[in-house]
C-alpha cells in the first residue's frame, strides 16, 4: 500500500470521525420526538425508494453469484419486496420504544442533603462494522439515533450498494427532522484498511465498536480493537430434549430452532436427547430434520434411531455451522446437558423442552448463557422478538451488554449531584 494512499484513507477515516463526534454532541441532546421524526422519515423514504433498493440489491446479488458466494451468504445478502418492508417496519418498531436518555434509574438522598440521581446517557460515538447482511445498515443506524449516538458503519463489500441505498433513506429522514446528515455515516470505502483504521487509528472518534458477522470478523475486531468491543464470537445453541418432555412439543421446537433459519446467531447447533426418553422421542424428532434436509451427525445411540446418521466426531461438539447441519447426542439426564454446554458452548442461548417445572428450573439457573429458554426455540433469540425493537447484535460479554443489544444497551449513565453549597468535611 502506498504512503500516499494511506494518508489519504486516514483523512478520510479522521474526517468522518471529527464529523461524528460534531453530530453525537447534537444528539445527545436531541429530543425525542425529533429522532423519532428522522426514524419515520427514513421509514417513509425505504418504501419510496422500494425500487431502487431492490435494483442495487441485484447488483449485489450479480456480483457475489460471480464470486461463487455460499448459498447461506446470498440468503443474507437478499433483499425481496417482503424484506425491505420489514426493514421500514423495524425502524417503526425503534420509534415506539421509549427514549432512554435523560431517564433517572435511581435516585437517592443522603444525610447531608445531597440529592443524586443516576441518568442515562448515550455511549457517544459507536462503530459498526458487519458483513454481508445489508438490513444491519438500517437497523444499527436507528437504534443508535434512538438512542443519541452517532453512528459510523461499514459494511461488507458484497453489499454496498444496498447499504448505500438504505443509507441514503436514513439520511434523508435526518435532513428532513433538521438533524446533521452526519449522524448516520457510511464509510463510502470497500478498502478492507478502512476497518484497521476504526479498529485501532479512531480511538480519539470512537467509544465503542460492534461487530456483526462471522467468526474470523469477530475475532479480529476483539483482537485488534483498541476501543471497547460489544460482540459475540459464536453461536454454538443447544436445545435438550428432558425426559419428561411433550413429544410433540420437541419434535416441532427441534426442527424450527435448527431450521426456520439455518444462518442466524441463534439457530441450534447441537441437539441433545436425555436418555430417560431416547427410546420413544429420539428417532422421530431425527427423522423430522432428516426429512427437512438437514444433515445429522450423531453418536453411536443416535445412529442407531436412523441409518441416515454420520457420525460425529468431537470437533462438531464445537461447530456453529450456520448451514442445515446438526450435531446430536444422548446424555444422560439435566446435568449432564448442562455440562455438555458448559464444556463445548458459547455461552450463546440455550433451550430445554421439559414438562418438569423443577427441571427446567435446574436448567435455567446453572446454564451460564446470555439466554436460556424453556419450552421454545432458540430461534426467539432475537432483540425484535424480546420486544426490543431492533438489535444491534447478541452480546456473549459478561459485562455492559449482555443478551440482545438494543436501545437501551446503547447507553451508560452519569450521576447527578444537586446540593445546596455542602462542603466535606
Amino acid at each position: 500500500m502506498s504512503g500516499t494512499h494511506n494518508h489519504d484513507l486516514g483523512e478520510l477515516m479522521a474526517g468522518l470521525g471529527k464529523a461524528a463526534v460534531a453530530a453525537a454532541s447534537v444528539l445527545a441532546l436531541t429530543p425525542a420526538a425529533q429522532k423519532n421524526s428522522a426514524l419515520a422519515g427514513a421509514a417513509a423514504a425505504i418504501r419510496a425508494r422500494r425500487a431502487a433498493i431492490h435494483a442495487a440489491n441485484e447488483m449485489d446479488l450479480a456480483q457475489a453469484q460471480a464470486r461463487h458466494l455460499s448459498a447461506a451468504r446470498l440468503d443474507r445478502l437478499r433483499l425481496d419486496a417482503g424484506r425491505i418492508e420489514g426493514i421500514a417496519a423495524s425502524i417503526e418498531a425503534v420509534i415506539s420504544l421509549p427514549d432512554p436518555i435523560g431517564t433517572i434509574d435511581a435516585e437517592w438522598q443522603r444525610p447531608n442533603g445531597l440529592t443524586i440521581q443516576r441518568v442515562r446517557v448515550p455511549l457517544g460515538v459507536i462503530g459498526i462494522i458487519y458483513e454481508s447482511r445489508p438490513n444491519v445498515t438500517a437497523d444499527a443506524g436507528a437504534l443508535c439515533l434512538k438512542s443519541g449516538n452517532a453512528a459510523i458503519l461499514r459494511g461488507g463489500s458484497e453489499s454496498t450498494h444496498s447499504s448505500a441505498a438504505l443509507h441514503e433513506c436514513l439520511v434523508a429522514g435526518l435532513q428532513a427532522a433538521g438533524l446533521p446528515a452526519t449522524c448516520i455515516q457510511l464509510v463510502p470505502t470497500a478498502d478492507r484498511a478502512a476497518v484497521g483504521y476504526m479498529l485501532a487509528g479512531m480511538t480519539e472518534y470512537l467509544d465503542v465498536i460492534v461487530p456483526r458477522g462471522g467468526k474470523t470478523l469477530v475475532a479480529r475486531v476483539q483482537q485488534e480493537a483498541r476501543v471497547p468491543v460489544i460482540g459475540h464470537l459464536e453461536g454454538n445453541c443447544h436445545v435438550y430434549i428432558d425426559r419428561d418432555a411433550d413429544v410433540r412439543m420437541a419434535r416441532a421446537i427441534a426442527l424450527n430452532a435448527k431450521m426456520r433459519r439455518t444462518g442466524i446467531c441463534g439457530a441450534a447447533e447441537t441437539l441433545l436427547v436425555d436418555e430417560g426418553c431416547a427410546a420413544t422421542h429420539l428417532a422421530p424428532i431425527v427423522r423430522d430434520l432428516l426429512d427437512a434436509g438437514c444433515e445429522v451427525r450423531g453418536d453411536a445411540v443416535v445412529q442407531r434411531a436412523d441409518a441416515r446418521v454420520r457420525p460425529a466426531t468431537e470437533d462438531d461438539w464445537y461447530t456453529e455451522y450456520l448451514d442445515a447441519i446438526i450435531a446430536a447426542r444422548v446424555v444422560a439426564g439435566v446435568d449432564a446437558a448442562i455440562a455438555h454446554i458448559a464444556h463445548y458452548g458459547s455461552a450463546h442461548t440455550e433451550s430445554i423442552v421439559t414438562e418438569n417445572a423443577a427441571t427446567a428450573e435446574r436448567f435455567l439457573q446453572r446454564v451460564d448463557s446470555a439466554i436460556v429458554l424453556h419450552n421454545a426455540s432458540t430461534q426467539f433469540a432475537d432483540g425484535g422478538e424480546f420486544g426490543m425493537g431492533a438489535e444491534i447484535g447478541i452480546s456473549t460479554d459478561r459485562f455492559h451488554a449482555r443478551g440482545p443489544v438494543g436501545v437501551e444497551q446503547l447507553t451508560s449513565y452519569k450521576y447527578v449531584v444537586r446540593g445546596a453549597g455542602q462542603v466535606r468535611p
